[in-house]
C-alpha cells in the first residue's frame, strides 16, 4: 500500500527531452513518417487476409452443409421408396426444409 501512495504522488519530469542520452536527437528514436506508412501497410493487409480467410471458411462450411443436406436427402429418398407403396412421403423427407429457409441452411 505504501508503494502505491508513493508512485501516486511523484510527480512526472516537466521537460521530457532530458530522457534522452546525450548524442540522440528524437528522429534517430522514432520510427518517423516510413515506419508509420509501413505499420499502417501492415494493419491494412492483415485485415484484409482476416477478412477472406473468414470469407473461405464461411464458404466450406455452407458448402459442406449442403452436400450433407444432399445426401441426407438421397438416403431418405432410397429407404423411402421400399416404405411407401401407398404414395405418401417418406417420414424423413421434410427435414431438409425444416433446416433451411430462404435465407440459406441454419449455422448451428
Amino acid at each position: 500500500m505504501h508503494h502505491l501512495i508513493l508512485a501516486l504522488t511523484v510527480t512526472p519530469s516537466p521537460d521530457p527531452t532530458g530522457t534522452l542520452r546525450p548524442g540522440l536527437s528524437e528522429d534517430q528514436v522514432t520510427p518517423g513518417t516510413w515506419g508509420f506508412v509501413l505499420t499502417a501497410f501492415i494493419v491494412i493487409l492483415t485485415t484484409l487476409l482476416i477478412v477472406d480467410m473468414v470469407r473461405r471458411i464461411r464458404r466450406v462450411r455452407y458448402r459442406a452443409q449442403v452436400e450433407e443436406a444432399r445426401l441426407a436427402a438421397e438416403a431418405g429418398d432410397t429407404a423411402g421408396e421400399g416404405d411407401s407403396a401407398d404414395g405418401s412421403a417418406p417420414a424423413g423427407a421434410g427435414s431438409s426444409a425444416d433446416e433451411t429457409d430462404e435465407s440459406g441452411p441454419r449455422t448451428r
